[in-house]
């Protein structure tokens, strides 16, 4: 034992993994088990119940219920003579969580973090539920039993009801295997869906728009990127006469829902107003109240909706934030070998956003009286306080009526609050931050490499590019091993078989940074992962399965196919399918991605929440997307010129490939750039669409006409 682990009165089995929440767990007196063989074979010799344990690193009810519990000696002992106790980061394995999720939830009607399972020795689960207080707590007219009492009687069951157990342990595991989960469910003869069809998604989405203060439904409230960027569509079908805005009563437009939302969660204390990026979901309807860790994933999203909202709108407000959130990554989340970290914690110093709270008193001590005055009016803050006697920081002025309050210009009230925000910003930098998970997970990288691709190319930020080309180089390096992608990296070590959604995330954001740099290497690394995928991932009934044909053995197969936090695997490999196909003609691409999406066509316009992503991969199968090719030297004014008119708008019912005439690696890569001539000698753009092509153009205007 090390100097360091003898410290610590307890350590166990999960000293030796690499997730910062595994290791959070290291010196608990429970005898923890990472998942695998070990726990399995010990469980059968000694004939006990597993437990499992599955949470994040910034999930603040998976702390408190190891500070309850976990680092509990009586209830640890209680574990550790009648359990088998298993740990699982659910962010390392999505496979685990997405099986035993699905148990839980099928046994209670609800889920969450922490979840706690129990399994038959075997891993078929009996029994489960999520967080367990240390003794019976009463909430309103209900009664929690207390995770003693649950474990007792886990533990009498198990020893003398074992035949009623196993009985239900097979159904369980029936339930889990039934081929296809939901999709089993979703008639297979189903019509394909028509772009007039996604008029009853907007409908739905549209019904369940919070006027007052954005987004859907009441609390909590989750940003639900996924359906607003498909309403972002929607919004451009009707501005084209693609598709005509609905008749009847009159109800917020998409582009108002869309506009809305982003407008009330950048002013809410779901954004960091200070330090850029946003928390992890709000929980009151008002975005006031975060929950205050930092997803990669959130900022991810949630950074390309705003990029896609600036271009369609020119609102200057959403491309400062952009560029602050991806800012925040920069400073606070990426690695120095060029991953980016999964998580900041809600707690510091054992409080729930401490970090992120200000007193009165602070910002009057900090600010000149005039700064102060501004800033406490702009920002909402009291003497009394938002939250638990402190301030979370929130917009509740606009800058036009502050500015009129102060009797100041524009610029002078601008002026004083980026003074003010510079201010404590460096202040809140000595303070003790939250912990961060620093290890980096293949598929959400791939999602924020797509955010830092697509900014360097719409917003002109050579920085960003560099940064997504530095991930993208340490991902293919780095989490590759004998060709076959992985999942996580941390402390230099790089583990566990990639997923669907490592392969489908990371090639979506190769396909980003090509059209972005018109690098070929990354066309051609997405490509590879996608063949790859379909090799390991396929299910031939349709889509795919989240684990690979390579993958251990587990209760079931896991195929997920609705978004959540983060889009289905599913989702995002059809997207992915549907523009290879359009960058390189091969039908195959698209057929298999049509046998997915075709089967849903019913279940996502009726659901359209839970498929927010789907609809969007949707979309693009359904559009007259357009081919863009642009045939000239990148660095030239004229080729620039072209490649301008293009990115000042958002198509995202297009692909755009470019590269010099005489490239032939390029032509013969991307078919799409194949056989295209200059036109007298300029830099030439070719457009073309259902299956037909305009005439060549070589200036801007001409080109603008065709978009």
């Amino acid at each position: 034992m090390s100097e360091s682990q003898s410290s610590y009165k307890h350590t166990n089995r999960l000293i030796n993994e690499t997730s910062p929440y595994l290791l959070q767990h290291a010196h608990n007196p429970v005898d923890w088990y990472p998942w695998g063989d070990d726990a399995f074979a010990k469980a059968r010799q000694e004939d006990k119940p597993i437990l499992l344990s599955v949470g994040y690193s910034a999930c603040h009810w998976c702390h408190v219920m190891e500070r309850e519990s976990f680092e509990n000696e009586q209830i640890a002992a209680l574990m550790n003579m009648h359990f088998v106790s298993i740990k699982v980061d659910r962010e390392e394995r999505p496979d685990i969580d997405a099986i035993y999720m699905q148990a839980v939830q099928a046994m209670t009607g609800q889920g969450g973090w922490p979840m706690t399972m129990f399994l038959m020795p075997d891993g078929r689960p009996f029994y489960g539920g999520t967080y367990y207080p240390p003794q019976d707590r009463r909430y309103g007219q209900q009664v929690m039993p207390g995770f003693p009492r649950v474990l007792m009687s886990i533990a009498d069951t198990f020893a003398h009801q074992r035949p009623e157990l196993e009985e239900q342990a097979t159904q369980v595991a029936e339930h889990l295997n039934r081929r296809g989960g939901v999709l089993a469910r979703i008639d297979k003869a189903a019509g394909s869906p028509v772009l007039d069809s996604l008029l009853n998604a907007e409908q739905h989405l549209i019904e369940d728009f919070d006027a007052r203060y954005g987004g859907f439904g009441g609390a909590p409230k989750f940003p639900n990127t996924m359906a607003l960027e498909f309403l972002l569509r929607m919004h451009l079908h009707h501005q084209s006469g693609q598709v005509d805005v609905p008749a009847g009563e009159q109800l917020p437009t998409a582009l108002e829902v869309v506009e809305t939302s982003l407008q009330r969660m950048a002013a809410g204390g779901i954004y960091d107003q200070l330090g850029g990026g946003f928390h992890r979901y709000s929980v009151d309807e008002k975005w006031l109240v975060p929950h205050f860790e930092k997803m990669l994933y959130d900022n991810a999203l949630l950074s390309q909706l705003y990029l896609h909202a600036y271009l369609v709108t020119g609102n200057e407000l959403y491309r400062r934030v952009v560029e602050e959130t991806l800012d925040y990554v920069v400073r606070e989340m990426t690695a120095p070998e060029g991953g980016f970290y999964s998580t900041q914690d809600a707690d510091s110093e054992g409080v729930e956003g401490k970090f992120f709270l200000w007193s009165q008193e602070e910002i009057e001590r900090a600010l000149a009286p005039q700064d102060a005055a501004l800033f406490m009016a702009y920002y909402g803050v009291s003497r009394h306080g938002n939250f638990e006697g402190k301030n979370i920081l929130n917009r509740v002025q606009d800058e036009q009526v502050a500015a009129q309050k102060a009797q100041l210009d524009l610029a002078a009230l601008r002026e004083s609050l980026q003074r003010s925000r510079s201010t404590l910003f460096r202040l809140r930098e000595q303070r003790i931050k939250p912990a961060r998970d620093e290890k980096v997970l293949t598929s959400w990288n791939g999602l924020m490499l797509r955010s830092f691709a697509e900014a360097a190319r719409y917003l002109q930020r050579a920085d960003y590019l560099q940064i997504a080309e530095r991930n993208a180089d340490f991902l293919l390096t780095t989490l590759r091993h004998d060709g076959r992608l992985l999942r996580t990296f941390k402390d230099g070590r790089a583990r566990l078989q990639g997923y669907l959604e490592d392969y489908a995330f990371l090639a979506d954001g190769l396909l980003a940074l090509y059209e972005a740099s018109f690098d070929t290497r990354w066309f051609v690394e997405a490509r590879t992962l996608m063949d790859q995928a379909i090799q390991l991932f396929a299910d031939e009934q349709g889509g795919f399965f989240d684990t690979g044909i390579d993958h251990e053995t587990l209760i079931s197969r896991p195929k997920d196919i609705m978004d959540n936090a983060t889009p289905a695997g599913n989702s995002v490999a059809a997207d992915v399918l549907l523009h290879l196909a359009a960058f390189t003609g091969e039908d195959t691409y698209r057929q298999r991605a049509d046998d997915y999406l075709q089967p849903l066509a019913e279940i996502m316009v009726q659901h359209p929440q839970a498929f927010g992503h789907v609809l969007c991969a949707v979309d693009f199968a359904l559009s007259p997307v357009k081919e863009l090719a642009v045939l000239g030297t990148a660095q030239n004014a004229d080729t620039q010129e072209l490649l301008a008119c293009i990115n000042a708008r958002y198509l995202p019912q297009s692909v755009l490939a470019c590269a010099q005439p005489e490239d032939q690696q390029a032509s013969t890569v991307i078919p799409l750039l194949a056989d295209r001539p200059l036109k007298d000698q300029h830099a030439t753009a070719y457009v073309c669409q259902n299956f037909a092509c305009q005439a060549p153009v070589t200036t801007p205007a001409a080109l603008a006409a065709l978009l």
